[in-house]
This record gives C-alpha cells, sequence and structure tokens, in this order.
C-alpha cells in the first residue's frame, strides 16, 4: 500500500502542475499528468468524502472495491509514473504576477509554485438535524440509490422528507424495495397528484417529525417520531446538502453558485466549462467541487479530461516559448 509523504519531502518546489485533493478525481488528472511526462505534486487533506461507505460501486472494473483501497491503487499508479503525492490542508493559491503561476500556501506555511492548477477538493455532505444521522451516515443512512441501493434491496426503507425532492425520491427507492414510507418530518405536503403516484406504488406515508434513530446492537432498526412512535426500518434515505469545498478556488476569485434539483437548492458548486476549466486562466477543477451529483468513477473520469487539457494548454505554451526563443536566435 502507498501512502502519502510529508509536505518536507517535495522534491522540488515549482511543478508544472499541483493538485489540491486526492480523491478519484485528483489521482485520476495526476496519473493523466504524470504519464504526460508533467512534473506533478498532489496535496490531499486525507478527508475522502466516501470514507464511510465500505466499497466503491458502479465503478467498472473495480466494483465493490473499498473507498481506501481504491486511493491506495491509485496512489501507488501515480506515484510509478513519478507524481509526488503529500499529505497537507492547502490554506490559499494567488497568482504569481511576474509569469502567471501560481503560490499554493499549506497551513503550516510552505508554499509551492505551480504552472498550472487543478482543483479536486470535492464537497461536505450537510445533514439535516436529527440525532443519530451522523453516526449511521453511509451506513444505513443513505442518499443515492445507485451507490447503496442494490445493498438494501428488499428491506423496509423510509425516506426523510425535508425539501419538495423528498416524492422523488421515495418513486426511486422504490425499484429497490416494495416496502417504503415516506416520512413527512418537515417537508412539504405532496400535492394531490403526488399522493396519488405514492399510493399507486405502495409507498406509505407518515406524518409527525422525526426526532431520532432507534439503534440495537449497532444496527439502525426503526424511525422515532415526536409522539415517542417507532416505526421499523433498516434503511433512511436523506436528502444532505452538498457543499463545495472551494476555498481554495474562492481564494482565486472564483465564487461557488447555487445548484437545484426537483425544485429545491441542494447545494453549491463552482462553474467549469466541459473539460474542467473554469473562469480564472490556468485553473481547472474537477469532481464533486465542480459536480456535486458525481459518483467516483464520474469523478475520475472529469479528472482524466481536465488533465489531458491541462497538458495541452502547457503544450501550447511550450511552443509559443519554444517560438519564441528562435526568433530571437
Amino acid at each position: 500500500m502507498t501512502s502519502r509523504t510529508d509536505v518536507s519531502d517535495m522534491r522540488r518546489q515549482r511543478y508544472d502542475v499541483v493538485i489540491v485533493g486526492g480523491g478519484a478525481a485528483g489521482l485520476s488528472g495526476a496519473l493523466t499528468l504524470a504519464r504526460a511526462r508533467r512534473s506533478v505534486l498532489v496535496i490531499d487533506a486525507g478527508e475522502p468524502r466516501n470514507a464511510p461507505a465500505s466499497h466503491v460501486h458502479n465503478y467498472l472494473g473495480r466494483e465493490s472495491t473499498p473507498p481506501g483501497e481504491l486511493l491506495a491503487i491509485g496512489r501507488g499508479e501515480v506515484a510509478g509514473y513519478g507524481g509526488e503525492i503529500v499529505e497537507g490542508r492547502v490554506a490559499t493559491a494567488e497568482r504569481l504576477p511576474e509569469d502567471g503561476g501560481f503560490r499554493v500556501v499549506l497551513e503550516d506555511g510552505t508554499a509551492v509554485e505551480a504552472r498550472r492548477l487543478l482543483v479536486t477538493t470535492g464537497l461536505v455532505d450537510e445533514l439535516p438535524p436529527v440525532p443519530g444521522l451522523a453516526e449511521r451516515w453511509g451506513r444505513e443512512v443513505l442518499h443515492c440509490p445507485y451507490c447503496h441501493g442494490r445493498e438494501v434491496a428488499d428491506r423496509p426503507i423510509g425516506v426523510l422528507s425535508t425539501g419538495p425532492f423528498a416524492v422523488h425520491q421515495a418513486l426511486m427507492w422504490r425499484q429497490w424495495s416494495d416496502d417504503v414510507t415516506l416520512f413527512r418530518h418537515t417537508g412539504p405536503e405532496p400535492t394531490d397528484e403526488e399522493y396519488e403516484q405514492l399510493a399507486a406504488r405502495g409507498v406509505a406515508v407518515v406524518d409527525g417529525e422525526v426526532t431520532g434513530l432507534e439503534v440495537t446492537d449497532d444496527r439502525f432498526t426503526g424511525v422515532r417520531l415526536a409522539g415517542g412512535r417507532v416505526i421499523p426500518r433498516e434503511a433512511l434515505v436523506i436528502q444532505a446538502r452538498f457543499t463545495a469545498r472551494s476555498a481554495v478556488l474562492e481564494s482565486l476569485g472564483l465564487v461557488p453558485v447555487a445548484q437545484e434539483m426537483g425544485g429545491e437548492v441542494i447545494g453549491t458548486y463552482v462553474p467549469t466549462d466541459p473539460v474542467g476549466a473554469t473562469e480564472v486562466p490556468r485553473v481547472w477543477a474537477a469532481g464533486n467541487v465542480t459536480r456535486l451529483t458525481e459518483q467516483v468513477i464520474g469523478a475520475a473520469a472529469a479528472g482524466l479530461m481536465a488533465g489531458s487539457a491541462i497538458n495541452g494548454d502547457l503544450i501550447a505554451e511550450d511552443t509559443r516559448t519554444a517560438v519564441e526563443a528562435r526568433r530571437r536566435g
């Protein structure tokens, strides 16, 4: 297993590309660039979003791989092509006026320079304020049926309503189980059409606020309502708010924007073009920081696209420099 090294082990102070974030998107971008013979440094804070999950799903060729194992494989592949990976937290990034490059400053004051930046810092899942949700997050408290639906198929599933998207969630999860209950909680009352849809699919609707979870022998067993009633469930679906980890990009002048889904704001992201270029020249972003609903395989693909685009941009700059030098004689 390949581990990250300390920032003191960085072999140089200026790189072709510094990548902030060492998840699937960052490592994929690093692999692409290292194979293109670019000097690459990945700075990773060690806080992968999917750490609570036991396995990665829908990743062709790596189905059901534990998240930590997948990252270890990726780090080994990047290192095998000469890429560097260090553990640290980036505090800020700033443009260097003399050549258009960047200085990346870590929280411990260490600084490194780069010709290009790729930011793959991901997002933070902000959970509804119900006691017990955080402790079961990624285990029995879930949000994505494509990530976890198969693992809880045919079990009693609850859907916690905190917004207008909840009915859509309940109808989606009905694909994996015929025992789905929508808990109204703090969400809006379904419309007549939605009630009809729920009834047609056999989805029960329970009024009242949810005050906590029942757990027995470290296993989620039910949903507790304000009046004390407990409804047995083995999985609970929620709508987390997805907040982009955008501090590094904001230090460069990029502003995150709100994203809506199903009539509600589900989070914030930093816009990019299709290959990850941001509005700031020479800065790219990939993964969940720019696409909130991206799964691991999609984040890896986005890192590949960004890495190849960055290499192409560097080739164009190298060519311009070579032409100017040739003209000077």
